[in-house]
């Protein structure tokens, strides 16, 4: 309690000094606008040496899904671990769980979602304004989890420019696939100095539709079907924000809940209930005067909870309750370097109540000091990073289960990463990027303390409290071409573990379940990623052609076997049609068969998965509509995905949705 009021009452402090800017600079124009948020560049150009994709409105509209995993999947390196349609988090050049660092408005998102493949991240693209997606070593800025890539969702609910007037969003979908029905909207209003921001959402989808019939023995389902059992769902939130600006900087603060109630697909009468509460203050003062020239901060506390229903009745209870600290301080220029040093806090207690908590009650704290610079060249441009950290993950035992002893105590890391990168302009169209990082990692909790048995999975985890950090070195090499419409980028990556932190098979039996244990093992990941348009016609309309290929090759160097969950091969195109307010697309997306799994795990086979699309944009005075139909699965593919977990444990139980038709409106006023 002590160290929370202490954090609470320097994230106050600092917060309360912006708010005192104005008699520091006295120059400022009213109405500044707030710097582009770039994750791979908190310097806020648009430029960077690193590969960073990202989803506007536009591609959020088009692409969204109900969950973070699924709406990101099929960007470059990026696959999901598909939990069935209702839960799952993106994968990252074959690195998922804590190695994904998922943040909201670059600042921790507080959940369990990590813990388990059947726990949803509490964030829908229906109130979603941008996200991007960080691959490769500079990712190190936002800790030692993030070694895999950083997820950023970003919104709008603390309002970070003036708002003039009032505007707004509302969005109508529905789709057959799911039976989906979708609103959402959003309105803010304001002027020079203050804006108001107001925001909600309610998705309701009912059993995925698959191109297969399933056995389920849930209560009033059929026992045959051609859908997936259990897999139905509400979602629901909304926010209130509102921020103050001056000539030199803002502050705001929010607050925003979710709510969500699905089916966990592995088990037919199981459901979770989901509920999550933040609290958030953010602001920024620019045009310092000494060393500094600006500095945000970010202070956000989260109350987390989740409840596994079986049938009517309550079983296990996940819940965790903490809060995050951000302080971005950026310097003025010092012989030719730009950059920003900075320090984040972060404190978390979390829970498990009920006969299948395998997980022990934790608490986690962790202080760390970062720093990321540039220097603009005329060759192009060099960066270096590095971020240090102090960890301590304490297990608080359970007082209802005897598995879990109070004595474990409390294990403390120091992990440090460095990275460099540079981009090298080799001419107006051309560009050469590279970076290399060192990296290190805390183990979780309940990879130290797990001890109990996991449903979602069918396995007995057991954590090992004698591991030590998860260390690791990786390399990414990239080219590309841009002349007008046209561009290429191809990125290779190659990473290497000392001490990679994994569940491993064992030839035990605990009441029945295999026993999993935490173990850490070498290993070594490689792959490459590739994307580019071509124009193909150009007159009274376009016609592009999007491709996009990636591949990834992940072994345990320590037996011999590959690592398990890798997405295979997958090479995909899409004609894109523009005739003024007019747009339609025809893709496909071919996944080779993923034969190299290790023991125990299944095979999957190739498929190919034909979309259409088109979207026609009306505008009405100052209302503009968007029009969208979307054709998912045009051909009624059987799939199965090859990172899912259900696909070892519950295969032919969840295959990927079946073809689906999805209709929608977003207005913009």
């Amino acid at each position: 309690m002590t160290h929370s009021f202490q954090l609470s009452a320097l994230a106050c402090a600092c917060l309360a000094t912006l708010s005192c800017s104005n008699a520091w600079a006295q120059s400022a124009t009213p109405g500044a606008p707030s710097e582009i948020v770039i994750t791979g560049n908190p310097l806020g150009r648009d430029s960077t040496t690193v590969p960073v994709s990202t989803m506007g409105r536009a591609d959020l509209l088009e692409r969204g899904q109900s969950t973070l995993g699924e709406t990101l999947n099929g960007l470059p390196g990026v696959s999901s671990t598909y939990f069935g349609p209702n839960a799952s988090r993106p994968t990252i050049r074959g690195l998922d769980g804590d190695r994904i660092r998922v943040l909201n408005n670059s600042a921790s998102s507080l959940d369990a979602s990590a813990l388990s493949y059947d726990h949803a991240v509490p964030l829908d693209a229906l109130s979603t304004d941008r996200i991007e997606v960080l691959r490769g070593p500079a990712a190190l800025l936002y800790g030692g989890s993030a070694v895999g890539g950083v997820v950023n969702v970003i919104d709008n609910r603390i309002p970070r420019a003036p708002v003039s007037g009032v505007l707004g969003k509302a969005q109508l979908q529905a789709g057959t696939g799911n039976d989906e029905r979708s609103v959402a909207g959003l309105v803010e209003a304001g002027n020079e100095r203050y804006a108001l921001h107001l925001d909600g959402f309610d998705r309701r989808t009912g059993e995925v539709r698959v191109p297969v019939s399933l056995d389920c023995t849930k209560p009033g389902s059929p026992a045959n079907a051609r859908r997936i059992c259990n897999s139905a769902s509400t979602a629901r939130g909304g926010a209130l924000g509102a921020s103050t600006f001056w000539d030199h900087g803002y502050l705001g603060a929010s607050v925003n809940t979710y709510q969500s109630d699905y089916g966990t697909v592995a088990e037919d009468e199981v459901t979770i209930g989901m509920k999550t509460t933040r609290y958030a203050l953010e602001g920024q003062v620019r045009q310092l005067p000494g060393w500094f020239e600006s500095v945000k901060a970010r202070l956000s506390q989260t109350d987390y909870q989740h409840t596994e229903f079986e049938g009517a009745q309550a079983g296990t209870v996940f819940a965790n309750k903490g809060h995050d600290l951000r302080i971005e301080a950026r310097h003025r220029p010092l012989a030719g370097w730009q950059g920003v040093v900075g320090l984040q806090t972060e404190s978390s207690r979390f829970s498990a109540v009920g006969d299948e908590a395998f997980a022990p009650y934790s608490r986690t704290r962790s202080q760390a000091l970062f720093v990321h610079e540039e220097l603009p060249t005329a060759w192009g441009q060099f960066t270096a990073g590095a971020r240090w950290e102090s960890v301590r993950v304490e297990s608080l035992g359970n007082p209802e289960l005897d598995r879990f002893d109070e004595g474990m105590g409390a294990q403390k890391f120091t992990p440090f990463s460095v990275a460099t990168g540079a981009v090298f302009k080799l001419s107006p169209t051309w560009s050469l990027t590279g970076n290399a990082a060192m990296t290190q990692r805390a183990p979780k909790d309940y990879e130290l303390f797990a001890n109990g048995p996991h449903l979602a999975t069918h396995a007995w985890e057991i954590g090992n409290k004698d591991l030590g950090l998860e260390k690791s070195k990786s390399l990414d090499a990239g080219v590309q071409w841009k002349s007008g419409p046209d561009s290429v980028n191809v990125t290779a990556f190659a990473s290497q573990f000392a001490n990679y932190i994994g569940l491993m098979n064992t030839s035990d039996i605990e009441e029945d379940l295999p026993v999993q244990l935490y173990q850490g093992v070498k290993a070594q990941f490689r792959g490459l990623e590739a994307s580019g348009r071509q124009r193909l016609w150009q007159g009274a309309s376009t016609l592009d052609l999007d491709w996009r290929a990636d591949s990834v090759r992940a072994s345990n160097r320590s037996s011999g076997e590959p690592l398990p969950r890798i997405s295979p091969l997958r090479v995909g195109a899409t004609l894109v049609h523009g005739q003024g307010p007019w747009s339609a697309k025809l893709g496909a997306d071919w996944h080779a068969a993923q034969k190299r799994v290790p023991e125990g795990s299944v095979a999957t086979g190739a498929y190919t998965l034909v979309n259409a699309s088109v979207s026609y944009r009306q505008k009405l005075d100052a209302t503009v509509l968007n029009w969208f139909a979307r054709l998912d699965n045009l051909s009624d593919q059987l799939a199965y995905s090859a990172s899912s977990i259900l696909t070892s444990t519950a295969f032919g139980k969840s295959p990927l949705p079946g073809r689906s038709f999805k209709l929608g409106v977003q207005v913009t006023f």
